[in-house]
Order: structure tokens, then C-alpha cells, then sequence
């Protein structure tokens, strides 16, 4: 024989009154349960096949914002239109706005919409709207289909759409492109009585009231020894339930930057905000470089020179270097160095800043590693694989003996171990503070190749002047790009995207 509980008996007589089938909405309220203990209740039923559960999408029609006011008051075009009639029927249209109450941004929508109703004509060379006599009948406009239909949903809250009859079909679209209504696919639950379900009805035994939750009263006063507690089903279904968690590309970067450090790397700082001095002329980059063009790089406007007077004795050095080369080996650059120029600020357009910083004179360990994740701005045009805004992982490792080939290795390690690329190749690169320069790119099964970035020695230019003896390799990587082929991301925009379905499902592996 089957045990029925209170409620379960309540939700199948529900279900049986309705003809055997029934929308949960309609049982919370034949039952008074609410939509959780309806459907916990039910899933019970199903899984002792005396009852199914169905799940029925439809389209259904919402009033927006907008729309909720329009369907209170009136739509723009009838308070202009309303406005006319009774300025006696011919009206300048700036007047009758102001005295429909029309904000600016509304006066030519109500306007088109007027002229497409054909409610009334307007004539551009006098600024005037006269209405028109076959719609002005006993001194009102005739309600249009479209005001009808939002009475209807303000309402009813929602109106499923296949419901709709013409015209309000086609006014619903229109209604859509106004702004004015959303059209939604909702998913309702149905349930529907089987015939072992009819059978528990009439010969199931009905079990005493179980109680779901221990309150004091029920410990303090003893009765929990008479009272029959509900056995829960740990194996039954639940709905999906979202704990909050760090956004994976962050929780990525957390893992990039742990890793380095697990492999002898420091950590190199810095602000965004960056002197010229630092963002070109330590790195050999003349003064008059195309990459430090206003469509290359973003100046600050206010206050537009730093500070450089610190630095003193590594800008005389820059600044013979860039003039004649001073004791680089070089011929230099051939101009007259500018002050005020290296002064410049900027946002700063690469991380390797950061590495002239570290290699002043003093302030890097010999031999040392050191690396940085760091924000860069350019004023690139945003697409699938550009950002105006994105990061750069930065690494440079000073030593004696160190040559292309330990650069190659730590490339390859790394995109490999970072973006879990397949492969990796290399081919020759040109930068004002590398020789020999490289670039890398990397090779992922179902992902294709993607240029990560360029590496390579700094040339002496950019050693000597920091008072740096000795080999240093150095590398630029986009690490949006190694998280895009870790994950298989083909558009950077993913990134920073708010899509909750895409952040829910993807997990940091």
C-alpha cells in the first residue's frame, strides 16, 4: 500500500480536480504551498511514478520600464497629437511639444510615429502639424492597436504571445523595436496524474503530519519524542544553486603569478602612469620614434611632465647614448636629446618599463630573475583579438653567459606550461632594445597558432646607461592571449565579458 503525506495527497487531489493535469502556479494556489514545497513534493510523486512532470516554453510578452508609463499615460505621439487638437487643430510643433510636456529627445519620435499613423500632416516649411480630419472624429483619435495591446499586458503583467491575435502580432513586433515590451521564452511546469497516481488516491494510506525543520519549542517542550519527522531523500534533484567564486581570468592570473614565483622570480611594480624616460628612452627608443605618436600611445593631459631629476645620472648616460652613442659600441641616434620630452607622461604602452626601472643602477641582484603582469594602453581599434586596455606578462633574467638559446628554452617552457600550447616556433623580430629579437608563437590541437609576443637581448643601449654589465633577456607576452588558447577563447572581448552562463560553466584547469 502507499504511504501518501499530507501535502503529496493535497498536490494529486489538486492535479485530479483540474482533470488530471495541472500548472504549478495552480496548485500553489489550490494547495496554499508554495513553488519550492510544490515542486519537492512533486519530484517525490514522480520518482514513485504517480505522477510526470512536463515542462511547456512559450513566448511571453513584458512591459518594460517605458512601457509600464506609456500604458498608464499615453504613448508620445497622443500627448502631441493631443496637444494640437486642442490648440484648435494646427499647431507649431515646438509649441505643442512644450505644451504636451515632451522632453527634446522625444519631440521627433512622436513626431515620425504621428505622420506614420497618419494622425496628423506636417509641413517642414512652417514647422507646423495640422491633424488630419478622417481620424479626428467627435473630437478624439481612435485608440490604435498598439495602446490597446499594452492595457492589455499592464493588466495581466505577461501575455503569452501565441495567445495574440492580428493586428497585436504585429504590433507586438513593433512595440519590441520601440523598446517598449520584451519578449521572453519562459519555461512552465506541468504536472500530470498517472494511473498509479489515481489508484494512491483512493487506496493509499494518508501518514500523520511530518514535520521538516526542529524548532526550540519542539525540543524545550518534549514533543519531538511524538512527532514524526520527514526522512529526506539525499539522492532526489535539486535545482543548480551558483556559489560565488573569483572570475576565472583573474583566478589565472593568481596562477601565472604563483608559478613564476615557484620558479625564483621576483615580482617588478609600478604605476600606470609612466615618464617618457622610462617607456622609450631607457629602452633606445628615439624621440622621434612613430610609436610615440598620439595614435600609438595616450599622453596625459594634466599634469603633463614628471619628475625626473632622481634619475639623474642614468639620463646623462640616455642622453649621450641617444645622441652619439656614448661608450655603447653605437653611433647613437644623431639628434639632440630633449629633457622636457622624457619628462612626457603617458599611460604606460608595454611592461617594459618596468624592466628599466628594475635594472637602474643599484636596485637588481646579479644574477636575478624578475617578472610582472602588467596593465598596458594603446589606442588600438577594439575587435576580436585587440583591446585598447589589456595586460602583458614581463620577465627579464640578468646573468653571466646567457645567450638566445636559454631564451628560446624559457619561451617554449612557458607557453607550454601556461597556455598548454602543443608547440612552439620562433621567427626574427626588429626592436629598438633587442639583439638578437624574437617573436613567439604557439601552436594548440583545435585552437590553430597565435602570436603571443616578442623577446630577445637587450642591446647595450639599454644595459650600459643602468650600469648593467652583463647579458639580459628579456620578454613581452600578451597573457590574454595565452589565457584565450588555454581555454579556447577566439575572442578576446570573452575576457571581460559579464555573460553569467559562460563564467558559471568555465572552470580554471
Amino acid at each position: 500500500m502507499v504511504e501518501l503525506r499530507i501535502q503529496e495527497q493535497q498536490i494529486l487531489l489538486g492535479i485530479e480536480k483540474n482533470g488530471g493535469k495541472a500548472y504549478v502556479d495552480q496548485l500553489m494556489s489550490a494547495c496554499g504551498l508554495s513553488d519550492a514545497a510544490v515542486m519537492r513534493n512533486a519530484l517525490t510523486l514522480q520518482e514513485n511514478s504517480l505522477l510526470n512532470i512536463y515542462a511547456d516554453t512559450q513566448n511571453v510578452i513584458k512591459l518594460t520600464d517605458e512601457g509600464k508609463t506609456y500604458a498608464v499615460e499615453n504613448l508620445p505621439e497622443r500627448k502631441l497629437v493631443l496637444a494640437v487638437i486642442e490648440m484648435g487643430g494646427t499647431a507649431d510643433l515646438k509649441v505643442a511639444a512644450k505644451k504636451a510636456g515632451l522632453q527634446e529627445q522625444f519631440i521627433q519620435i512622436a513626431l515620425g510615429w504621428l505622420i506614420r499613423k497618419k494622425w496628423a500632416s506636417y509641413s517642414s516649411q512652417s514647422n507646423t502639424l495640422s491633424v488630419s480630419v478622417e481620424h479626428f472624429q467627435d473630437g478624439v483619435i481612435a485608440e490604435g492597436s498598439d495602446e490597446a495591446l499594452l492595457k492589455v499586458i499592464v493588466h495581466r503583467e505577461q501575455v503569452p504571445f501565441d495567445e495574440l491575435n492580428e493586428p497585436f502580432k504585429s504590433e507586438a513586433e513593433q512595440l519590441k523595436k520601440r523598446k517598449l515590451i520584451v519578449i521572453e521564452l519562459k519555461t512552465t511546469r506541468f504536472l500530470q496524474i498517472t494511473q498509479e497516481g489515481k489508484n494512491a488516491l483512493t487506496e493509499g494510506k494518508i501518514v500523520q503530519q511530518e514535520i521538516t525543520q526542529l524548532t526550540p519549542e519542539l525540543i524545550s517542550t518534549g514533543k519531538w519524542h511524538t512527532t514524526k519527522l520527514q526522512k529526506y531523500n539525499i539522492n532526489a534533484p535539486v535545482a543548480k544553486t551558483w556559489s560565488g567564486k573569483k572570475h576565472p581570468y583573474l583566478s589565472f592570473l593568481d596562477e601565472v603569478q604563483n608559478k613564476l614565483v615557484t620558479l625564483g622570480f621576483q615580482e617588478m611594480t609600478g604605476t600606470s602612469v609612466e615618464t617618457c624616460l622610462f617607456n622609450f628612452d631607457a629602452l633606445n627608443m628615439p624621440q622621434d620614434h612613430p610609436a610615440r605618436a598620439e595614435s600609438d600611445i595616450y599622453y596625459i593631459k594634466e599634469p603633463k611632465h614628471g619628475k625626473i631629476d632622481n634619475h639623474d645620472a642614468i639620463v646623462k648616460n640616455i642622453k649621450e647614448t641617444h645622441e652619439n652613442g656614448w661608450t655603447t659600441g653605437s653611433t647613437g641616434w644623431g639628434y639632440k636629446y630633449s629633457f622636457e620630452v622624457a619628462q612626457r607622461l603617458i599611460l604606460r604602452g608595454h611592461g617594459t618599463c618596468l624592466s628599466a626601472r628594475t635594472l637602474e643602477s643599484q636596485k637588481a641582484q646579479i644574477p636575478s630573475k624578475y617578472f610582472s603582469i602588467a596593465r598596458v594602453y594603446r589606442p588600438e581599434v577594439v575587435d576580436r583579438t585587440h583591446l585598447s586596455e589589456f595586460n602583458q606578462v614581463e620577465g627579464i633574467i640578468v646573468g653571466p653567459d646567457l645567450n638566445i638559446q636559454d631564451l628560446l628554452g624559457v619561451l617554449g617552457r612557458f607557453a607550454m606550461e601556461i597556455a598548454g600550447a602543443d608547440k612552439v616556433r620562433f621567427k626574427p623580430d626588429y626592436f629598438p632594445f633587442t639583439e638578437p629579437s624574437v617573436e613567439l608563437s604557439a601552436y594548440k590541437e583545435g585552437y590553430g597558432w597565435i602570436e603571443f609576443g616578442g623577446s630577445g637581448i637587450f642591446r647595450p643601449e639599454v644595459t650600459q646607461p643602468l650600469d648593467i654589465d652583463m647579458p639580459v633577456i628579456a620578454w613581452g607576452l600578451g597573457i590574454d592571449r595565452l589565457f584565450m588558447m588555454r581555454h579556447g577563447i577566439d575572442d578576446i572581448r570573452m575576457i571581460f565579458c559579464t555573460d553569467l552562463e559562460w563564467l558559471r560553466k568555465k572552470q580554471v584547469t
